[in-house]
């Protein structure tokens, strides 16, 4: 039984609302499982909610409803959303599930047996809006904390805690010797700088059940619950364990039951990439790591980090209302135009600007003039002077498909999307430039030109043929579109398929539609 690739988004906090981070982060995850399934990989994508914790308990308890049923609502939402934006994700995890919970409360026993865990007295002050507690560093000069944290209290409570400062060396050196652990380097470079500058804490992961009920009890100590990381970094690998995974179960072994047993088990573990945002890499890389290591479980292969998208160069908010709704692009532009412009305007790593004016000139001399204008003429032309009919195949636009091929492979076997997009690019531009260079609405005139006419025909519909191959992971939706304007079955998800010659004489290709409607505003 061979491993899975395995991919996960982070979950997403249920209680705040799906905005362009989030839609982002799916996208490319997105476009990382489809590509890896294109080139023949077995992939296994998981995203998903984390449920638990004051603030849910609280809102809950202001619409007098019930956490679970509070929940369960959001999580329609937030399902819609990932539906909305084309994820093609294996399992959708919610954190308030059984399956979860029994992982959760069997690694924290194994941690409590293994005395990786101790309880003691905690005095700090407190942010009840970020359910966090903070310490003198957080403070400002004139020693107030600043309003983002909202109302701080002090507060004195006994707290069970997780040895996480003893491993501090063991990652380091864990980091050094896998590079590709945390990337792009410049994340990498943060996350050893700070292990490198200061001492690492212990983790306190426990409330007190009688302040915040909901979460998931502690299994050795009832009065408690555990505090959100074992909760929500532990659902990348409840899931393997929930699937059957038999290495993940057997880190395990005597501490979890499965409820039901999965047939065949799903080897998944380790995770081979957590894509995630910049704000959360300290939890992913360091945590997370040490928090498996000190169960005796391999820790995922890579944390690959993305940053953060501004809106006109600034940050985004409500308040001043500068934010952009992916779900409003995606009903008026249509899916693809915005998978295509979150992908080719931001590569993974740095921080990204959205303005309204660069997603319509995009979609405008990209996708509707570039692509779209190609494949329409392409097969027009086809079906104007052959009936549609594909002539004998020719090679003229061979060595430039095969050079993009061959480049586009190499990007999505390194997620490098951005640059992938930019190698197709250069294709579709060569094609326009063909067709104005061979001008095929003129030879058509001339019938001792025939021959020549059939050979720019075969290149241009098997060009728009092999882009359609090389697009599946980015924009499933045109990419399938495309081979059904060629008369072709099925979706051109296989990567083998991008070999020149896939058209053969005597196909018949379909009606051309309009890829991308041009639009005047």
């Amino acid at each position: 039984m061979s491993k899975r690739f395995y991919i996960t988004t982070a979950i997403d906090y249920v209680n705040g609302q799906p905005h362009l981070g989030h839609a982002y982060e799916k996208v490319v995850a997105d476009v990382i499982a489809r590509a890896r399934r294109s080139l023949g990989q077995e992939v296994f994508f998981l995203t998903g909610l984390d449920e638990h914790g004051q603030k849910v308990q609280q809102a809950a308890q202001a619409e007098g409803k019930a956490p679970q049923a509070y929940c369960d609502e959001l999580a329609r939402q937030w399902i819609t959303f990932v539906h909305k934006l084309g994820i093609s994700n294996d399992d959708f995890v919610r954190t308030t599930q059984p399956r979860h919970k029994a992982v959760v409360q069997a690694l924290l026993q194994k941690l409590y047996d293994r005395g990786e865990l101790y309880k003691a007295p905690y005095r700090g002050w407190y942010s009840w809006k970020e359910e966090t507690f903070l310490t003198e560093k957080d403070r400002r000069p004139d020693g107030t904390f600043d309003p983002v944290w909202g109302e701080v209290t002090e507060l004195v409570e006994e707290n069970w805690y997780f040895r996480m400062s003893k491993y501090q060396h063991w990652l380091i050196g864990y980091i050094q010797e896998h590079p590709e652990f945390v990337h792009p380097e410049t994340r990498r470079n943060e996350v050893l700088s700070f292990l490198q500058s200061q001492p690492l804490e212990d983790l306190c992961i426990s409330r007190p059940a009688a302040r915040l009920s909901w979460g998931i009890p502690l299994p050795f100590d009832p009065d408690y619950v555990n505090y959100v990381w074992f909760d929500a970094l532990t659902n990348y690998f409840s899931i393997p364990v929930a699937w059957g995974d038999p290495e993940a179960r057997a880190a395990l072994a005597g501490y979890y039951q499965p409820a039901a047993e999965p047939a065949p088990g799903l080897r998944l573990w380790p995770a081979d990439i957590h894509v995630i945002g910049k704000d959360i890499v300290r939890f992913h890389a360091i945590y997370w790591p040490i928090m498996l290591h000190a169960a005796g479980i391999e820790p995922p292969r890579q944390v690959l980090v993305h940053g953060w998208w501004q809106k006109d160069g600034q940050k985004m908010s409500k308040t001043t209302g500068n934010v952009v709704d992916p779900v409003a692009v995606i009903d008026e532009w249509g899916l693809d135009a915005f998978r295509y412009y979150v992908l080719r305007e931001l590569d993974i790593g740095p921080d990204g600007n959205w303005t309204d004016a660069s997603f319509r000139a995009r979609y405008s001399a990209e996708l509707a003039n570039g692509l779209g204008n190609l494949v329409n003429r392409s097969l027009s032309m086809l079906r104007r002077y052959r009936q549609g009919v594909v002539p004998a195949p020719h090679d003229e636009l061979a060595p430039d498909a095969q050079r993009v091929t061959s480049e586009v492979r190499s990007c999505l076997e390194q997620n490098r999307l951005q640059a992938g997009l930019v190698s197709i690019w250069t294709l579709v531009t060569r094609a326009n430039q063909y067709v104005d260079h061979t001008a095929p609405f003129k030879l058509a005139k001339d019938p001792a030109q025939a021959s020549r006419l059939d050979q720019i025909l075969y290149n241009l519909a098997e060009t728009c043929r092999v882009l359609a191959v090389l697009l599946w992971p980015y924009l499933p939706t045109t990419a399938a579109r495309i081979y059904a304007q060629l008369g072709l079955p099925g979706e051109p998800s296989r990567f083998a398929e991008a070999a020149w010659g896939g058209l053969r004489a005597g196909h018949v290709v379909g009606q051309p539609e309009v890829l991308f409607p041009r639009k005047d505003h």
